[in-house]
């Protein structure tokens, strides 16, 4: 009997692994006969899988979706990416948080104990992402797929961690150990005989999930601050430094800690730069794209924004998204953003109005008129006082 289910748990694997299955190959993977092979077919059909067969020479086997989900074949890599998975879930604010739980005790119910070992140490915090302004006319379809395509992309990169880093980072901090790894730069390496930089020394203090990367809070030694190391681009290196007396983040909350860090606003939860528009457009149609902004109604067909960003041109730009009249409030520090985004758009709008061949900078010189009168209109909206260089 053990040799039956051992060969049939070989030949479901087998099915999941690709498209289609010639019966002959099956046979010669198993090590079994043809008739074996069928009898084995059938069997799994009895268990729910829906296994269709194409007869003839080349005829072989394909596992289709059913009506009813049978019972899955994971190996150990798998279940500890979808326990990880469901326990991110739990806090997704997607509504999906008890079916995650659920889901995630099911798991482990039927988890040999190696990984339930392997799980309990992989303990991390899931930051759920910030909510971003959308731009208004998107639907929220569209939106789904968009971050569904996004969140593939980044697991499907460079970018991806694999667990057993993942179980050596948590060990570490949760056995507040220093850390000694090899920190891959983002920028490429320009010259052959540049001196690589020494190992990072760091104490651990959490590990976080969010916007689909992982992400290690650290203090590190060598620099005397906080820092937030991306976990795809650390190398660890062995054995592991002396224990340290862990220390107390900014703030007090890890999220709110990395969200500041994901703002550049320091170890503070705001934005480095904020400012406030009056946008001729109803409260109710702006709300839903307003992000982590405040949106105050101020009548039928007007309503105000304060918003931040993390320089003032990304701010600015973010405010042009909304096709509406905007009167600037301030600070003077975006009039004067949306005066600059003003003289590049005049120049791009020349640039491409010139005749081909022309030189950038002749077709920007010839439109002077138009530069001005659009960077005069920009600053005319604010309603504060001359402005200031940001």
């Amino acid at each position: 009997m053990a040799t039956t289910t051992a060969r049939l748990l070989n030949l479901l694997s087998l099915l999941q692994a690709r498209r289609d299955w010639p019966g002959a190959l099956l046979a010669e993977r198993l090590q079994i006969s043809h008739r074996t092979v069928r009898r084995d077919v059938d069997r799994l059909r009895e268990m729910g899988y829906s296994i269709r067969a194409t007869m003839g020479p080349d005829g072989g086997y394909r596992l289709h979706a059913g009506s009813e989900l049978p019972p899955l074949l994971f190996d150990d890599d798998q279940v500890i990416a979808l326990a990880i998975a469901l326990q991110a879930a739990t806090v997704t604010g997607a509504g999906i948080e008890e079916a995650a739980v659920r889901a995630l005790t099911t798991v482990r119910q039927v988890m040999p104990s190696r990984l339930q070992h392997r799980l309990d140490a992989i303990r991390f915090t899931a930051i759920p992402p910030r909510t971003a302004g959308a731009t208004p006319g998107s639907t929220s379809a569209q939106s789904t797929s968009s971050d569904s395509a996004s969140v593939q992309s980044t697991f499907s990169d460079s970018t991806s961690c694999h667990s057993d880093a993942l179980v050596a980072l948590s060990m570490a901090t949760h056995a507040r150990e220093v850390l000694r790894f090899d920190y891959a730069s983002v920028r490429p390496q320009t010259d052959s005989l540049e001196v690589p930089r020494p190992p990072r020394r760091v104490e651990p203090h959490h590990l976080v999930t969010s916007h689909g990367r992982w992400y290690l809070v650290a203090w590190d030694l060598e620099q005397g601050d906080w820092r937030l190391f991306r976990a795809d681009r650390i190398r660890l290196r062995a054995p592991n430094g002396p224990r340290f007396a862990p220390r107390a983040i900014p703030g007090g909350d890890v999220a709110e800690f990395v969200a500041a860090r994901f703002k550049g606003a320091g170890n503070a939860n705001v934005w480095p730069c904020t400012g406030k528009v009056i946008l001729s457009a109803p409260a109710w149609a702006m709300l839903p794209y307003a992000g982590d902004g405040a949106v105050e109604d101020l009548g039928p067909d007007r309503c105000s924004l304060e918003s931040g960003s993390w320089s003032w041109i990304a701010l600015a730009a973010s405010f042009t998204r909304f096709d509406t009249d905007i009167d600037v409030v301030g600070p003077p520090e975006l009039t004067a953003a949306f005066a600059l985004l003003a003289t590049r758009a005049a120049a791009t709008a020349a640039t491409a109005a010139a005749p081909a061949g022309t030189p950038a900078h002749t077709a920007t010189a010839a439109a002077p008129a138009a530069t001005a009168t659009a960077t005069a209109t920009a600053t005319a909206t604010a309603t504060e006082a001359e402005p200031t260089a940001p």
